[in-house]
């Protein structure tokens, strides 16, 4: 796939405004004309003062500086890209609606207005071998678009199957796991309990005789668990997801940022790809089991582990049904607040199974 022209935002031009670097605009085209300073017949003095700026009025305005055709000709030769369209869905005025239904993006109209990603192609390559400027990319990734079918990121049927997760997946997978580990850490607060590579099974068999006191020590291990994961929560959405401002700008990184949760605010509706993958939860949780295992004991550990893991099952369905279902009053309150981190502020509103840790780190949003 040939790579496009470059796109850049007009705030990626406006930073290159010195001798150093200067970059002007014209007819929608960017040209970094810093080598032509010294060889401007008018001095870099002119050019310097409209740096980081459009300059298509000032190049026609006789009076103020006079150019020729063939100034117009070389200047091409500067030209580095083009500014895109930066059409916006993402608003302040924003609101939330109980039945808010969106409607399908024209994919041809918005590949032709926008020259981001062509909806009715893979989107995957697109991404690999795109030729935006980071600020680009994150204007245009945080400005929804919808499908009525899921999109394709690889092409091929049998690679797009590993690509998309079925919410009710999440409870299959994760919920007998948790109840695993947490029965292990009952067990373990009652007596010795043989290692799991040495023996897994448990001896169900002898739950009704543990003493009072090992349930209550799990319970206690296991909603502080529960309150645990929704710290986890905030943080990973807002400081691995919406790393966006660190990322480099390189397509590989920008690729990865895509997949990770790119994909999630550019089709907010995509109803295969509103749950964690199974593999990414385990890349993201596996250096926190561990983490638990070298700060506490085995029962401890197990029953912290066991309640963020029912949490994170909470959490994945919650996120599924704020984008899809009709919910009862509290949830219904919760949808409108994710909603509007999608459409009208998604530096703000990082919370989804609540608000608590917004408050705290002053990044709730008002709704």
């Amino acid at each position: 796939m040939s790579k496009r022209i470059r796109i850049f935002t007009l705030a990626d031009v406006a930073e290159h405004k010195s001798a150093g670097s200067c970059w002007i605009t014209s007819k929608g085209r960017v040209y970094d004309v810093t080598t032509f300073l010294s060889d401007h017949p008018g001095g870099d003095d002119f050019i310097l003062k409209h740096a980081g700026e459009d300059v298509e009025d000032v190049m026609k305005d006789a009076e103020v500086h006079d150019h020729s055709d063939s100034a117009y000709d070389l200047l091409e030769e500067f030209m580095i890209g083009r500014v895109g369209a930066g059409e916006e869905v993402v608003r302040e005025d924003w609101e939330a609606t109980d039945d808010f239904e969106p409607e399908d993006t024209d994919s041809a109209r918005d590949y032709e207005r926008n020259q981001f990603l062509d909806l009715r192609k893979p989107l995957l390559p697109q991404m690999w071998y795109a030729n935006f400027s980071k600020s680009y990319y994150l204007q245009q990734v945080h400005q929804p678009r919808h499908l009525a079918k899921s999109a394709r990121l690889f092409g091929p049927g049998y690679l797009e199957v590993f690509t998309r997760t079925t919410w009710y997946c999440i409870p299959l997978i994760w919920l007998p796991i948790a109840a695993y580990i947490g029965l292990r850490s009952i067990f373990q607060f009652a007596g010795p309990l043989p290692s799991f590579t040495r023996n897994p099974a448990l001896p169900l068999n002898s739950l009704t005789s543990l003493p009072a006191d090992a349930y209550s020590k799990f319970a206690l291990c296991f909603f502080t668990g529960n309150f645990i994961w929704t710290l986890l929560e905030y943080f990973f959405h807002r400081f691995l997801f919406h790393v966006d401002y660190y990322l480099p700008d390189d397509p590989k990184f920008l690729t990865l940022h895509f997949l990770m949760h790119g994909i999630h605010h550019y089709l907010p509706m995509d109803g295969l790809r509103l749950v964690m993958p199974p593999a990414l939860f385990i890349a993201l949780s596996t250096p926190f089991t561990r983490l638990a295992h070298m700060l506490f004991p085995a029962p401890i550990a197990n029953g912290l582990i066991s309640g963020a893991f029912v949490f994170y099952v909470i959490y994945d369905c919650m996120h599924y049904a704020m984008h899809h279902t009709r919910l009862p009053a509290y949830l219904r309150e919760m949808k409108k607040y994710h909603l509007a981190h999608h459409y009208k502020n998604f530096e703000l509103g990082f919370g989804v199974t609540s608000k608590i840790w917004d408050i705290v780190f002053n990044t709730a949003l008002p709704v």
